[in-house]
Protein backbone atom coordinates (compact mmCIF):
# COMPACT_ATOMS: atom_id res chain seq x y z
CA UNK A 1 0.00 0.00 0.00
CA UNK A 2 1.15 3.49 -0.98
CA UNK A 3 0.43 6.40 0.45
CA UNK A 4 -1.44 8.85 -2.23
CA UNK A 5 0.68 11.54 -4.63
CA UNK A 6 -1.15 15.04 -4.61
CA UNK A 7 -1.69 16.11 -8.08
CA UNK A 8 1.02 17.89 -9.46
CA UNK A 9 3.59 17.27 -6.67
CA UNK A 10 6.70 15.72 -7.57
CA UNK A 11 7.90 13.28 -4.26
CA UNK A 12 10.98 13.21 -3.08
CA UNK A 13 11.26 9.60 -2.26
CA UNK A 14 8.82 6.97 -4.64
CA UNK A 15 7.65 3.84 -2.88
CA UNK A 16 6.61 0.75 -4.34
CA UNK A 17 5.78 -2.34 -3.01
CA UNK A 18 5.79 -5.87 -4.70
CA UNK A 19 5.84 -9.54 -3.43
CA UNK A 20 6.90 -8.29 0.25
CA UNK A 21 9.66 -6.22 -0.88
CA UNK A 22 9.46 -2.34 -0.96
CA UNK A 23 11.72 -0.27 -3.10
CA UNK A 24 12.27 3.32 -2.34
CA UNK A 25 13.79 5.33 -4.80
CA UNK A 26 15.22 8.68 -4.55
CA UNK A 27 13.81 10.73 -7.10
CA UNK A 28 15.73 13.81 -7.78
CA UNK A 29 17.67 12.21 -10.57
CA UNK A 30 18.45 15.29 -12.70
CA UNK A 31 20.32 16.34 -9.14
CA UNK A 32 21.90 13.11 -8.73
CA UNK A 33 19.56 12.73 -5.83
CA UNK A 34 21.08 14.56 -3.67
CA UNK A 35 20.37 14.56 0.53
CA UNK A 36 18.99 18.09 0.68
CA UNK A 37 15.90 18.71 3.66
CA UNK A 38 12.83 17.76 1.99
CA UNK A 39 14.85 14.33 0.71
CA UNK A 40 15.73 13.34 4.03
CA UNK A 41 12.37 14.66 5.24
CA UNK A 42 10.52 12.46 2.80
CA UNK A 43 13.01 9.09 3.05
CA UNK A 44 12.53 9.62 6.78
CA UNK A 45 8.83 9.47 6.96
CA UNK A 46 8.90 6.49 4.14
CA UNK A 47 10.80 4.85 6.92
CA UNK A 48 8.87 5.42 9.90
CA UNK A 49 5.93 4.17 8.21
CA UNK A 50 7.44 1.10 6.52
CA UNK A 51 8.96 0.12 10.21
CA UNK A 52 5.20 -0.13 11.18
CA UNK A 53 4.28 -2.77 8.13
CA UNK A 54 4.21 -6.11 8.48
CA UNK A 55 3.32 -7.07 4.76
CA UNK A 56 7.13 -5.52 3.64
CA UNK A 57 9.80 -8.34 4.05
CA UNK A 58 12.28 -6.72 2.75
CA UNK A 59 13.69 -3.10 1.49
CA UNK A 60 15.49 -1.68 -1.72
CA UNK A 61 16.96 2.24 -1.51
CA UNK A 62 17.65 2.93 -5.23
CA UNK A 63 17.98 6.18 -7.06
CA UNK A 64 16.63 7.75 -10.68
CA UNK A 65 18.68 9.11 -13.24
CA UNK A 66 21.74 8.48 -13.89
CA UNK A 67 23.52 7.92 -10.35
CA UNK A 68 22.08 6.63 -6.73
CA UNK A 69 23.48 9.93 -4.71
CA UNK A 70 25.84 12.22 -5.00
CA UNK A 71 25.29 13.64 -1.07
CA UNK A 72 24.55 16.52 0.32
CA UNK A 73 23.35 19.36 -1.83
CA UNK A 74 26.12 22.19 -1.60
CA UNK A 75 23.83 24.29 -3.17
CA UNK A 76 21.98 24.15 -0.44
CA UNK A 77 24.40 23.65 2.50
CA UNK A 78 25.88 27.33 1.23
CA UNK A 79 22.50 29.15 1.45
CA UNK A 80 22.67 28.47 5.10
CA UNK A 81 25.96 29.96 7.11
CA UNK A 82 24.20 29.38 10.37
CA UNK A 83 25.35 26.79 12.58
CA UNK A 84 21.79 25.98 14.07
CA UNK A 85 20.26 25.41 10.52
CA UNK A 86 23.63 22.65 9.75
CA UNK A 87 23.29 21.17 12.99
CA UNK A 88 19.68 20.06 12.53
CA UNK A 89 20.10 19.24 8.90
CA UNK A 90 22.96 16.69 10.11
CA UNK A 91 21.26 15.60 13.18
CA UNK A 92 18.04 14.65 10.57
CA UNK A 93 20.31 12.80 8.36
CA UNK A 94 22.31 10.79 10.84
CA UNK A 95 18.25 10.03 11.90
CA UNK A 96 17.87 8.49 9.04
CA UNK A 97 20.69 6.51 8.73
CA UNK A 98 20.17 4.86 11.85
CA UNK A 99 16.39 3.99 11.25
CA UNK A 100 18.19 1.98 8.42
CA UNK A 101 19.54 -0.14 11.21
CA UNK A 102 16.70 0.13 13.29
CA UNK A 103 13.91 -1.02 10.66
CA UNK A 104 12.96 -4.41 11.42
CA UNK A 105 13.23 -5.73 7.85
CA UNK A 106 16.60 -5.92 5.82
CA UNK A 107 17.59 -3.05 3.84
CA UNK A 108 19.50 -3.61 0.42
CA UNK A 109 20.92 -0.38 -1.77
CA UNK A 110 20.94 -0.89 -5.09
CA UNK A 111 23.50 1.12 -6.82
CA UNK A 112 24.39 2.59 -10.00
CA UNK A 113 26.34 5.54 -10.96
CA UNK A 114 28.03 7.94 -8.26
CA UNK A 115 27.41 7.51 -4.45
CA UNK A 116 29.36 9.91 -3.19
CA UNK A 117 30.12 11.41 0.45
CA UNK A 118 26.46 10.70 2.05
CA UNK A 119 25.67 8.65 -0.69
CA UNK A 120 28.65 6.51 -0.05
CA UNK A 121 27.33 6.79 3.23
CA UNK A 122 23.67 5.82 2.60
CA UNK A 123 24.72 2.70 0.85
CA UNK A 124 27.47 1.69 3.97
CA UNK A 125 24.42 2.30 6.27
CA UNK A 126 22.40 -0.84 4.22
CA UNK A 127 22.75 -4.26 5.46
CA UNK A 128 23.58 -5.33 1.82
CA UNK A 129 24.82 -3.29 -1.44
CA UNK A 130 24.44 -4.79 -4.49
CA UNK A 131 26.50 -2.47 -7.60
CA UNK A 132 26.23 -2.05 -11.03
CA UNK A 133 30.03 -2.47 -12.47
CA UNK A 134 30.24 0.78 -13.72
CA UNK A 135 29.13 2.38 -10.14
CA UNK A 136 31.67 4.77 -8.31
CA UNK A 137 32.42 5.64 -4.53
CA UNK A 138 33.80 8.50 -2.87
CA UNK A 139 33.55 10.54 0.01
CA UNK A 140 34.87 14.02 -1.73
CA UNK A 141 34.26 16.62 0.90
CA UNK A 142 37.64 17.04 1.28
CA UNK A 143 38.11 18.60 -2.54
CA UNK A 144 35.90 21.72 -1.54
CA UNK A 145 36.90 22.17 2.15
CA UNK A 146 34.80 19.82 3.68
CA UNK A 147 35.75 16.88 5.83
CA UNK A 148 32.94 14.04 5.27
CA UNK A 149 32.88 13.12 8.86
CA UNK A 150 29.61 12.55 9.57
CA UNK A 151 29.73 9.50 6.45
CA UNK A 152 33.02 8.38 7.91
CA UNK A 153 30.80 6.89 10.56
CA UNK A 154 28.98 4.36 8.29
CA UNK A 155 32.34 3.33 6.15
CA UNK A 156 34.48 2.54 8.86
CA UNK A 157 32.48 0.71 9.80
CA UNK A 158 32.47 -1.42 6.73
CA UNK A 159 36.08 -0.50 5.43
CA UNK A 160 39.30 -0.96 7.41
CA UNK A 161 40.53 2.50 8.56
CA UNK A 162 43.31 3.05 6.47
CA UNK A 163 41.17 2.64 3.34
CA UNK A 164 38.68 5.35 4.86
CA UNK A 165 41.23 7.81 6.32
CA UNK A 166 42.70 7.65 1.95
CA UNK A 167 39.29 8.21 0.43
CA UNK A 168 38.80 11.06 3.00
CA UNK A 169 42.37 12.58 2.61
CA UNK A 170 42.61 12.24 -0.57
CA UNK A 171 38.65 12.76 -2.25
CA UNK A 172 39.48 10.20 -4.88
CA UNK A 173 36.77 8.18 -6.30
CA UNK A 174 36.67 4.50 -6.09
CA UNK A 175 35.60 2.16 -8.90
CA UNK A 176 32.65 -0.30 -7.68
CA UNK A 177 35.06 -3.59 -7.87
CA UNK A 178 37.49 -1.39 -5.47
CA UNK A 179 34.52 -0.97 -3.41
CA UNK A 180 33.54 -4.99 -3.28
CA UNK A 181 37.55 -5.62 -2.55
CA UNK A 182 37.16 -3.33 0.61
CA UNK A 183 33.92 -4.20 1.55
CA UNK A 184 31.58 -1.75 0.99
CA UNK A 185 29.37 -3.69 -1.35
CA UNK A 186 28.50 -7.56 -1.44
CA UNK A 187 28.07 -7.86 -5.18
CA UNK A 188 29.55 -6.61 -8.59
CA UNK A 189 26.95 -6.93 -11.66
CA UNK A 190 26.79 -5.39 -14.88
CA UNK A 191 24.41 -3.00 -14.77
CA UNK A 192 21.73 -5.13 -16.84
CA UNK A 193 21.76 -7.79 -13.85
CA UNK A 194 21.42 -4.88 -11.43
CA UNK A 195 18.28 -5.79 -10.78
CA UNK A 196 18.53 -9.49 -10.93
CA UNK A 197 20.92 -9.42 -8.62
CA UNK A 198 18.72 -7.43 -5.84
CA UNK A 199 15.75 -9.89 -6.54
CA UNK A 200 18.51 -13.14 -5.72
CA UNK A 201 18.79 -11.34 -2.13
CA UNK A 202 14.90 -10.73 -1.68
CA UNK A 203 14.00 -13.83 -2.82
CA UNK A 204 15.97 -15.48 -0.24
CA UNK A 205 14.67 -12.75 2.64
CA UNK A 206 11.40 -13.43 1.54
CA UNK A 207 11.44 -16.80 2.17
CA UNK A 208 12.68 -16.91 5.73
CA UNK A 209 11.28 -16.24 8.93
CA UNK A 210 10.75 -12.25 9.26
CA UNK A 211 10.36 -12.67 13.10
CA UNK A 212 13.87 -14.07 13.23
CA UNK A 213 15.52 -12.07 11.08
CA UNK A 214 14.33 -8.81 13.03
CA UNK A 215 15.47 -10.32 16.37
CA UNK A 216 18.99 -11.50 14.59
CA UNK A 217 19.26 -7.99 12.79
CA UNK A 218 18.51 -5.93 16.41
CA UNK A 219 20.83 -8.51 17.75
CA UNK A 220 23.60 -7.81 15.18
CA UNK A 221 23.49 -4.18 15.69
CA UNK A 222 23.77 -3.95 19.65
CA UNK A 223 26.92 -5.92 19.38
CA UNK A 224 28.75 -4.73 16.58
CA UNK A 225 30.34 -2.24 18.17
CA UNK A 226 30.26 -3.63 21.81
CA UNK A 227 33.01 -4.77 24.04
CA UNK A 228 33.75 -9.00 22.97
CA UNK A 229 32.15 -9.54 26.64
CA UNK A 230 29.46 -7.48 26.38
CA UNK A 231 28.59 -8.68 22.57
CA UNK A 232 28.62 -12.26 24.05
CA UNK A 233 26.27 -11.06 27.04
CA UNK A 234 23.91 -9.37 24.35
CA UNK A 235 24.13 -12.25 21.77
CA UNK A 236 23.73 -15.12 24.75
CA UNK A 237 19.95 -13.21 25.35
CA UNK A 238 19.28 -13.05 21.79
CA UNK A 239 19.88 -16.67 21.41
CA UNK A 240 18.10 -17.88 24.03
CA UNK A 241 15.35 -15.89 23.10
CA UNK A 242 15.26 -16.95 19.24
CA UNK A 243 15.32 -20.69 20.14
CA UNK A 244 12.24 -20.65 22.52
CA UNK A 245 10.40 -18.88 19.14
CA UNK A 246 7.62 -20.76 17.79
CA UNK A 247 9.61 -19.88 14.28
CA UNK A 248 12.56 -21.79 15.41
CA UNK A 249 10.47 -24.65 16.51
CA UNK A 250 9.11 -24.42 13.05
CA UNK A 251 12.29 -24.31 11.27
CA UNK A 252 14.08 -27.29 13.03
CA UNK A 253 11.15 -29.55 12.88
CA UNK A 254 10.90 -28.45 9.10
CA UNK A 255 14.56 -29.39 8.67
CA UNK A 256 14.45 -32.52 10.89
CA UNK A 257 11.30 -33.81 8.90
CA UNK A 258 12.89 -32.85 5.23
CA UNK A 259 10.13 -30.72 4.52
CA UNK A 260 9.27 -26.89 3.78
CA UNK A 261 8.97 -24.49 7.04
CA UNK A 262 5.34 -22.82 7.36
CA UNK A 263 6.72 -19.17 9.20
CA UNK A 264 4.35 -16.82 10.61
CA UNK A 265 3.42 -13.63 9.13
CA UNK A 266 5.28 -10.79 10.64
CA UNK A 267 7.24 -10.45 13.66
Amino acid sequence: MNAPIEPGVIPFVLSDTRDGVCTLTLNRGERYNTLSHPMLDALESALDEIATREDVRAVVIAGKGKGFCAGHDLGELRSHPDEAWQRELFGGCSRAMIKLTQLPQPVIARVHGIASAAGCQLVSMCDLAVAADTARFALPGINVGVFCSTPAVGVVRNVARKRVMEMLLTGDTIDAATALDWGLVNRVVPMDGLDGAVKAFTDRIVARSAAIIALGKRAFYAQVDRPLGAAYEGTTEAMAWNLVDQDAFEGMDAFLQKRAAKWRTGW
